[in-house]
């Protein structure tokens, strides 16, 4: 059991340092928010059917299963495209320190999601997090728009992954995945009907674009996010979310190397960076000691 725990731990980092990269992709990929969604949920959604159907998986769900995915699919979709819109218009390494408050909104909805106690601990070390990207806030206010966003963002990916800890109960990942990347898709897609956005500019990419975009939607989408369904199996979602607080460190280090330029933040932004890290880890290691009481 402690050997699968611990394969879960490590597998969970290593989704995490995917999301951190799929924060650059999302920086690189020159086409609007919705579009990149839109291409990112569709794809993803083809591999897993693809994968699926290899396993020779059933894809029968009932109707009330089926409800549950669609609506955590709206909401993924929602959670990717305000992600997206924040990078473009801020920074990778501001979207990502913001995601930072994950783990104390996660500490405040768990609760009610699973019925158990706030631990006190939780929230106050989520309110030091809230200090530290209040210090952050404070040095880069010119990205303030792209900060609001990517807090709608986080609060938004908190929701789903309260909600897929539940469905991982009884439904297999890939399933789970493929129906909620399916109905992503199909949402985003009414919206572009509705908005004409369907023109013969919008399947015109660069061939720059559509390898990237490939590579988000394979490795950084039906593979990771599938991957950290599964995990939640073994591993809390306040756990998961706490793992997912290594994103902005593993994004920012990505971003400062492979993207340069306006990545490069002022002293004050790393110093709450580094603030929130060390309560992240602080974080697990309370947990981790509680745990073997």
């Amino acid at each position: 059991m402690q050997n699968d725990n611990l394969k879960s731990y490590l597998n969970l980092h290593l989704i995490v340092f995917i999301w951190g990269f799929t924060a650059i992709l999302g920086a690189l990929i020159t086409i609007q928010s919705d579009f990149l969604v839109w291409y990112r949920m569709f794809f993803a959604a083809v591999f897993l059917a693809f994968f699926l159907g290899l396993k020779k998986k059933s894809f029968k769900v009932t109707l009330k299963v089926l409800s549950r995915f669609t609506f955590v699919g709206l909401l993924i979709a929602l959670h990717w495209i305000f992600f997206f819109e924040a990078i473009k218009i801020s920074t990778v390494s501001i979207t990502l320190s913001v995601f930072s408050l994950g783990a104390f909104f996660a500490s405040l909805l768990e609760p009610l999601f699973y019925g158990r106690k706030v631990l006190w601990y939780e929230v106050f070390f989520g309110l030091i997090i809230i200090a530290g990207l209040g210090m952050i806030m404070k040095v880069e206010i010119n990205y303030l728009n792209g900060m609001l966003l990517a807090l709608v963002s986080i609060l938004l990916g908190v929701v789903f992954t309260l909600m897929n800890g539940k469905l991982i109960v009884d439904h297999d990942p890939s399933l789970i995945s493929f129906y909620e990347f399916l109905a992503g898709f199909i949402f985003i897609s009414i919206y572009f009907l509705f908005r004409g956005s369907f023109t013969a500019d919008f399947f015109m990419l660069s061939a720059k674009n559509w390898i990237l975009i490939l590579v988000l939607a394979s490795v950084c989408t039906a593979y990771a996010f599938t991957a950290s369904i599964r995990v939640m199996r073994r591993l809390t979602p306040y756990t998961v979310m706490l793992t997912t607080n290594l994103e902005p460190v593993y994004g920012i280090v990505l971003a400062y190397f492979i993207i340069g330029g306006k990545e490069k933040m002022s002293t004050e932004f790393y110093i709450g960076a580094v603030v929130i890290v060390i309560t992240v880890l602080l974080n697990g290691v309370i947990k981790h000691y509680r745990k073997e009481d």
